[in-house]
Parts: structure tokens; sequence; C-alpha cells
């Protein structure tokens, strides 16, 4: 296509557009009235020549503005979206927006995407020029996917989480169809594949979720390492983990430009091939959709060459470096090859605005507040205190039997199992979904227990069910929570800049390393603790640490009731003592924390303890030290982000920003004395709000190693968490 300079009769949202090109030939037949007639939401037919003839005009007008939108900031990722342009441009015209990805190199194509449809105008973006300025800037469009650009319905950064999305798109909204692109390079990632089969297993009605793998050949800077399989191979990989239906669209089998390998690049083709090859992935498109909302697990694979259409080919096109100008002649040449005309653009405009009856940013799942069933008032049981020793993880296990039977939204997700845990009665109130029911486990195909053995799947599910607006519980093991905690962390920030409130996600971490002597130091793994210890300073972060059974329920009301927020919840599964009441916990969820035991002396040592099971040897100590005329406060820290001033943290920056924090008054009342010893049997970065704040003599006693051990007694001892030591440390501060 020839590139004018003529820039007379165009739109005004195709200010800022740096090369127009000619009519398109045909346009005169096939362009003159959107394929997308007035008052209807998509095209009439996939193979009325017209559509296609559009969709490709939509395609090449997505290519042009990811190429102009990442050169005009010499960075970005063209080449991987431009493989897919025909695949968008096609769910577009067939009137399907709720679109996700694992892809976030994807991200200028996306936004190109939802600019067209005008839902950018909802944060002032109504020309290129200002989709230029905006792209890769603060408060503008981020370098990767974010879950708050208006019409965009999730994150997208790290490979491998975008399929989560979709999933809990289509649980959540059945007859709705939730595309989500996957990249060929991201397919290495280990748990795409095996979310999929967890979730087919368990939810075999909800197929309205539509993988469509960008087969391209080339991962970020090399061949990808699924490059060298056969097309016959990678259809039997899909249908090897389940998918019925597979269709593959294969763009060489359409090249008539003489192009080597098995990757090829259509804009390369005549027109006429081009319309040809469009129409095989419109037609395709609308086929695995209709499958797909017809109850059968789908998959649709586009195979075109890396970089099609844009400033390079294969792995080169990946991304843009500094120098990769708007002036750059290999760009311009690109930029030149793309351009449509004015009449061009404005044509795909009018489609991408009536599909699907208007723009994303007004039609997507996730520009409204999903509704939430009222859960009323939670069976709680206030338990004596000094009485007999309760089990929290056990009470917090009927609240959320509760919260399930009164939600049939809700769900709870468990790699490790809930019986493992103490919570075996959510499985008793919920039943683990499961095809085969069998009593004897308290499964059924009905149930609302989520409990593949992968953590990802479990924390995946949750947490974007959560984005999306329903109400979820992701229990672990503390030891191997890890593995979920990419897309837990993903969603937290996701839901720190989210345009519209959503039950936070929330978590149950349990059977913690001082519990797990007899398994070993596999089991022991609390340095988890030190990435939620980081993340409280992002401001909507809060891991809670109950005191005891009565505790935990009040913990778990409150992040019921919260908005937008991550909240871990950490407890032991074994048999404890109780210490606090109900009203003193909702006193520490404000304040940070609740003083356990205070004893007079002459002068007075501060024990600022996180976690249940740790009191015990501090409460010895106290003891001790008051058999020497020395006093103590022990302060059970229950909420730790409450501790930090309200500048070490980005709080202001949250949506539905939480701004409590204790004030210096409170601090001193609480952790005020002679000198401070702060417990932890997880990662002493959680005490880090403590001794950032106090001025007294403090020291630190954290967790060191794992080792096995026949108690939890034994466990400590070996990191050094004994009464012993702790009075040792109180007479060397005290001086």
């Amino acid at each position: 296509m020839t590139a004018v300079t003529t820039k007379s009769a165009t739109p005004a949202f195709c200010d800022g557009i740096q090369h127009f090109g000619e009519a398109m030939p045909e346009f005169d037949t096939y362009g003159q009235a959107p394929a997308i007639a007035e008052g209807a939401n998509a095209i009439a037919s996939p193979s009325d020549p017209a559509a296609v003839y559009q969709t490709l005009l939509a395609a090449d007008a997505l290519r042009y503005l990811t190429l102009q939108v990442t050169a005009s900031k010499e960075s970005g990722h063209p080449g991987g979206f431009a493989s897919v342009a025909e695949g968008i441009a096609s769910l577009v015209m067939l009137g399907y927006k709720n679109i996700t990805t694992e892809v976030g190199h994807h991200a200028p194509g996306f936004y190109s995407n939802v600019f067209l449809d005008r839902s950018l105008e909802v944060m002032g973006i109504e020309t290129v020029q200002q989709l230029c300025d905006r792209f890769r800037e603060t408060h503008g469009l981020l370098g990767h996917l974010s879950g708050q650009m208006p019409g965009l319905l999730s994150p997208a950064g790290p490979l491998g989480q975008g399929q989560h999305f979709a999933m809990a798109g289509a649980k959540l909204h059945p007859g709705t169809l939730f595309p989500v692109t996957i990249g060929d390079g991201g397919l290495g990632e280990p748990y795409i594949m095996s979310s999929f089969g967890h979730f087919n297993t368990a939810y075999p009605n909800a197929t309205n979720f539509l993988p469509i793998l960008v087969w391209n050949g080339y991962s970020q800077e090399h061949h990808s390492m699924v490059s060298t399989k056969t097309n016959e191979e990678m259809v039997a990989y899909w249908r090897g983990n389940g998918f019925k239906e597979v269709i593959l669209v294969n763009a060489k089998d359409y090249d008539d430009a003489n192009q080597p390998g098995d990757y090829v690049d259509s804009t390369a083709f005549s027109l006429k091939q081009r319309l040809a090859f469009t129409q095989a992935v419109l037609e395709a498109t609308d086929r695995a959709a209709k499958s797909a909302l017809g109850g059968t697990l789908t998959a649709l694979i586009i195979k075109q060459l890396k970089g099609a259409g844009v400033h390079k080919r294969g792995a080169q096109s990946h991304n843009l470096y500094p120098g990769d100008s708007l002036t750059r002649d290999y760009i311009v040449n690109a930029l030149s090859a793309r351009a449509l005309s004015p009449a061009a653009w404005n044509l795909v405009r009018t489609n991408y605005e009536r599909s699907a009856g208007g723009p994303a940013a007004q039609t997507a799942v996730t520009e409204s507040v999903l509704p939430l069933a009222d859960l009323g008032q939670l069976p709680l049981e206030e338990f004596a205190v000094d009485g007999e020793k309760k089990v929290a993880t056990t009470a917090m296990g009927v609240l959320v039997g509760d919260v399930g039977q009164k939600d049939p939204q809700f769900v709870v997700t468990n790699a490790d199992g809930n019986a493992a845990s103490g919570i075996n009665n959510i499985n008793q109130a919920l039943k683990i979904i499961h095809p085969t029911p069998d009593d004897t486990y308290y499964q059924g195909p009905s149930g609302q227990v989520y409990e593949p053995l992968s953590e990802d799947a479990c924390a995946g599910l949750a947490a974007a069910q959560a984005l999306f607006g329903a109400r979820t519980l992701w229990c672990s093991y503390e030891s191997f929570a890890v593995n979920g905690l990419p897309i837990w962390q993903t969603v937290t920030q996701a839901m720190a800049e989210l345009r519209r409130p959503t039950p936070s996600t929330i978590t149950l971490f349990t059977a913690g390393a001082l519990e797990q002597g007899r398994n070993g130091w596999t089991h022991q793994r609390p340095e988890i603790e030190n990435y939620f210890a980081a993340m409280m300073r992002n401001g909507n972060v809060f891991p809670l640490f109950p005191t005891d059974a009565n505790s935990i329920q009040v913990c778990y009301e409150w992040a019921l009731g919260t908005r937008n927020k991550g909240v871990t919840i950490t407890a032991s599964k074994s048999a404890l003592p109780v210490y606090t009441t109900f009203d003193q916990t909702r006193q520490a969820l404000q304040e940070g924390g609740v003083v356990v035991q205070s004893t007079s002396g002459a002068k007075t040592v501060v024990f600022a303890v996180i976690g249940d099971m740790t009191l015990i040897p501090v409460l010895e100590a106290a003891k001790q030290l008051a058999t020497a005329g020395i006093g103590s406060r022990i302060v059970s820290i229950v909420s730790p982000r409450r501790l930090y001033r309200p500048t070490d943290t980005a709080w202001d920056t949250c949506s539905e920003a939480d701004g409590d924090f204790l004030d210096d008054a409170g601090f001193e009342r609480l952790f005020g004395g002679d000198a401070l010893i702060g417990v932890t049997g997880g990662t002493s970065a959680m005490l880090e709000p403590v001794m950032l704040r106090s001025t007294l003599p403090r020291d630190v006693f954290a967790w060191k190693r794992g080792e096995t051990a026949a108690t939890a007694a034994q466990v400590m001892a070996f990191n050094g968490i004994t009464a012993e030591n702790f009075v040792a440390r109180a007479k060397g501060l005290l001086g």
C-alpha cells in the first residue's frame, strides 16, 4: 500500500497518525457500509466478503497502531501481537470483547484494540496522539497489561497466568465467551495445561473459555521450544490435554509469496490470499467460539510468523530498543505498508463501536460490580479465655462453611487438602468438587471445595475469581504456598489500582514450620512470610496472625468485609490455649496488636510476638523474669501492617485505600518500656514495623532453618526460640 501525506477529511480520533494510505483495492465494493450493521452486535456471517474484507482492515489497523504506539516511545513489544492480529480482529467482528491474555507483551496491541472501540476515552484518550503520549507513562498505559485499563478484564505480566482469568470468568458468567490468547513461548510455563485440565475436571460444563494459541515460532530471543512440533503434533498435544475440538489455521497454507520455513507472514501474500487467510481465521474463530459456548472444550491455534506486518520478523520483532523511533527507516517502511485511508479508519472504528453493543469499557463483565449474596450474621462462637484448648483453623472452618452455604459463587481451594489442615469441616459443609461422588471423602460434582494438587491452580482460581468480583478462600500449607504466590501477587497489585470495589483475595496458611517437626525441613518453609512482609508496603496487603481460636474468627470476619486487599491469615492447626476475646482482636485489627499479659516489675521488657504457638515460650519467659523482679508486657501482633507509619507504605495510591495506622501514642502504649524483644516462628521481616519505630534497646528471635524434630518445642529450640534465651537476652538488653 502506498503511503500518502494528505490528512483531509480524517476522523478526529486519527489525530497523530503518522502515515495514511490510499484506499485498499476493492474498498469501493466491500468498504462502503460497516459489516456490523447499525443496531447489530456482530457481523451477520463470517463468510460474507465484506465482513472478511473489513476484518482484514481491522487487523492492519491493529498492527499499525501497535507499531506506532511502541515506536513513539522506542519501547514495547509489537511482534507477538502482530502475529495474531487477524484473530483479535475476528473476535471483535464476531462480537466477543471479554478477551483475556497470558501474554503481557501483547499490551500495546490490546491497548490499540480497546482504543479502537473508544473504551480508552474513559481515561481521556481520544486520539492516536494521546494514545502514544500516554503509553508507558505514569497514570497512563502500563508497559504490560493492567486490569485497571477500561475495557481490559485482567492484568498480564508474568507468563502462564491469563488462563486463570478466562476460567474464572467462564465459571461466573455462563453463556459468555472468554477468549484467552496464549503465546507459544508462554506455553512452556508448566501450569497452563494443568490448570485447564483441573478446571475442566471440576467444572466440565464451564467450557465457555477459549484458549487461542499464538503459534508464531519464536519466544523473546530465539525460536520457541514448541517451534519444532508439526501441525499434527501440536493438535495432538492439545487433544491429549483434554480438548475435544482443536482448530488450527496455518498461514502457510495460503502463502503465494514462496516464503521459506514453517512460519510465514500473511501480510506478504497477495490481497486475494490475504483475504483467504483472514476468512479462514474468521470462520475458525466463529466455529471455535460456538463450540466452546456449546459445551465442548475447544482450542483455536493460529500459526503465523512472529512480527507479521511490523518492522521485523521472528524474535527480532519482539521488542523495540532505543533508536527504534518513528523516524527509523524500517519503522517508517512498516507503518507505510500498513497505513489505512481515512475512510478505512472510520470504517474500522464504526465496526468496533458497534461490536458487542458498545465499547468494552461499558460491556465487559468486569466493568460493573458483581452482585454478592448477603451473608447475614456469621455463626461466631466465642470460647472461654484460659479454658479448653481449641484449634484455630477448625474454628474458622465453621465460618467458611457458613459463607459457602449462603453464597453459591463462593469457592474454597486447597492443594494440600483441608482435612490435613484442620478444616475438614469445610469439606463436610461444602463438599469437594469432583465428578466421582464419594461420601467417604465428602466429594461430589456440585461441591464448592476445589482441591487439585496444584498450588497454581488453587491460587489462580481463587485470586482470579476475587478479581472478577466473587468471594473466595485459598488455603494452603504455608510451606508450599510459594507455588501459587505469583498469580496471587499479580491480583493484589491489580486490585490496588482497580476502578471498582471487589472482594479481597483471602488466604488461610496453616501447618506452619513449627508444626512440621516430624516432616522435617522440606515442610518447614516460613520464608514466604518475607514476601508478604515486603508486600505490606504496597499498601493493600494485610498479613494477619490470629492469637487463638477466637482471634481467627474475628480476623476472617474482618477480611470478608474488606475490598481490594490481599489478606493472608496464618494460624496453627494444633489445639492451643485461648488468650483473647473477640473485642480484643477487633481492637488489634485497628491497632496492630493486643496485650496478652502484663506483669509489673522494676523494669519492663516488652515482647512483640507474631504467631500463636510462639506465645508459649514467651509466657514461660515472663514467669522467669517475674521471679527476678523484672516486669514484662506480651503483645500479640495480629496485623503488622497497622504498625507501620503512614509514610512507610503506598496506601494512599491504592483503590479502596485504607489509611489506618497506629499513632505514636498508641505505639508507646503497646510497646513502650525498657527493652524490646521481637519473637516470631517465621521470618523476622514481619517485625520490621515495630523495630523501625521503637527506640528501645531491642533484639529479634526468628526462624533460622528447619530440622526434623519430635515436637514444636524442639523445632523452636533448634532455632533458639526458647524461654531461657529470651530471659538471657532481656537481662542483657536491660544492662
